[in-house]
């Protein structure tokens, strides 16, 4: 059921699912198959040749996996994408049809650690590497991009800082330059944002995040727009020239679905970064709520943030969600529905004090994850983004006196009351 022109929390509870034709079971089954029976000789050789679109082995597609795909494309206005088995899978995934040895690109410095550090050390055993820049200084983001460049990467809302990036604006430069624009959009959900509608061509998702929201499984999702022309600059050939492996198809020629294809055809048949069906169930069930779970998140967050705002113990609050944000208006043009419900505290004292905070948590919960029901803490500078040097932790959001929370769905008063004990705690 892809119909678009239902609202999102429709969109949320029926898309990609039909009841089960042999069973009439409602809920997505888990399909829990290594691969698939073909009718027959002819109709296995045009599955394989893709010249039919079915099911051969699960390393590529699966029916329970397909459908958690089909429905976050719908979510984000996506032509087609794929699921995977991390967000870190689907970052080398987004970027594995764009790149050859010797090719960059262009990245927000206000990143998720690990993501740095991806960017940093392991792509470039693939020969790719990466530039960092401040993408609120458009200027430094466009002086970047060269002719090796091959895409620019963002998120939407930074982890950990909770800045909200300028989406347009990327999008315009990424444009100008004929390369594509990358937008992780794990911190705000397509809920609160669409990159694609911002002029995004590829959006990224760690899944195990808010779109599960339980905290049970990993996952990672690429959707793709489906609007890029891979042909018109020559910087993708594997997209746009002949496919040794598929007698000289070019993907470009399957239009809108091009690089869904490749992905499934040659990223999940190569890469085998593949997301096992359980996972996947799991996930379509915490899409169900996803918007209420969102919904609350937002006004929790904001509630939060104003009270630590204008608590003594408090130095700063990064939440965009506050009028004192440099990025309140930006917030209000990208995400309308609210900032998320992820920031970091600068706490008085501090990287002894944050530690002493952490520790002293009772209803938060200490560990290296994000956008779960429960309230969840971490201190950045010591765990997430410890493999950063000084400079690039301040860069991202992460120093040594920061800490970052990550908002429940508990009640706000509780929420507060457990900040209140634990920051009298870091001030003794």
């Amino acid at each position: 059921m892809t119909a678009p022109n239902f609202a999102f929390d429709t969109l949320a509870v029926h898309a990609g699912a039909e009841p089960d034709t042999a069973t009439g079971a409602r809920q997505v089954p888990i399909y829990q198959s290594t691969a698939f029976v073909f009718k027959n000789a002819d109709h296995a050789a045009k599955l394989f040749n893709l010249e039919e679109v079915g099911f051969i082995y699960s390393r590529l597609t699966n029916p329970t996996v397909q459908a958690l795909a089909a429905r976050i494309a719908a979510l984000e206005g996506a032509a087609g994408g794929i699921a995977c088995s991390s967000g870190h899978a689907a970052q080398i995934m987004a970027l594995f049809p764009l790149m050859q040895p010797g090719c960059n690109i262009v990245a927000s410095s206000r990143l998720y650690g690990g993501t740095v550090t991806q960017f940093t050390h392991t792509i470039r055993r693939f020969g790719w590497s990466a530039t960092f820049v401040d993408t609120d200084d458009l200027a430094a983001v466009e002086a970047a991009i060269d002719e090796n460049t091959r895409a620019l990467f963002c998120e939407t809302i930074a982890n950990p800082g909770g800045y909200v990036t300028d989406l347009d604006a990327m999008a315009g430069i990424a444009d100008r330059h004929g390369i594509p624009l990358i937008v992780d959009n794990t911190t705000a959900t397509p809920w609160l944002c669409r990159p694609m509608e911002h002029g995004a061509t590829l959006v990224v998702h760690s899944t195990t995040k808010y779109l599960t929201g339980n905290g049970t499984v990993t996952g990672g999702a690429v959707m793709d727009s489906g609007t890029f022309d891979w042909s018109a600059s020559g910087k993708f050939p594997a997209l746009s020239e002949p496919e040794p492996a598929y007698h000289g198809l070019t993907f470009a020629s399957l239009g809108a679905m091009a690089f869904t294809f490749h992905s499934i055809a040659v990223g999940l048949r190569d890469l085998g970064m593949t997301m096992n069906p359980q996972g996947a169930h799991y996930t379509l069930m915490g899409i169900e709520t996803l918007g209420l779970r969102m919904e609350r998140h937002v006004a929790n967050a904001r509630k939060v943030a104003e009270w630590l705002e204008n608590d003594p113990r408090v130095e700063r609050v990064t939440y965009a969600g506050l009028p004192s944000s440099p990025y309140y208006e930006r917030s209000r043009k990208i995400t309308p529905k609210g900032a998320g419900a992820l920031f970091t505290v600068t706490v008085k004292g501090g990287y002894d004090a944050c530690v002493k905070l952490v520790d002293a948590m009772k209803l938060f919960s200490h560990v290296a994850n994000l956008g779960d029901t429960r309230s969840l803490v971490i201190h950045p500078a010591s765990t997430t983004h410890r493999q950063l040097e000084a400079e690039q932790q301040v860069a991202a959001g992460a120093a040594p006196n920061v800490v970052r929370l990550s908002i429940g769905i508990e009640d706000a008063d509780d929420i507060i009351s457990d900040l209140d004990q634990a920051l009298s705690v870091a001030m003794s």
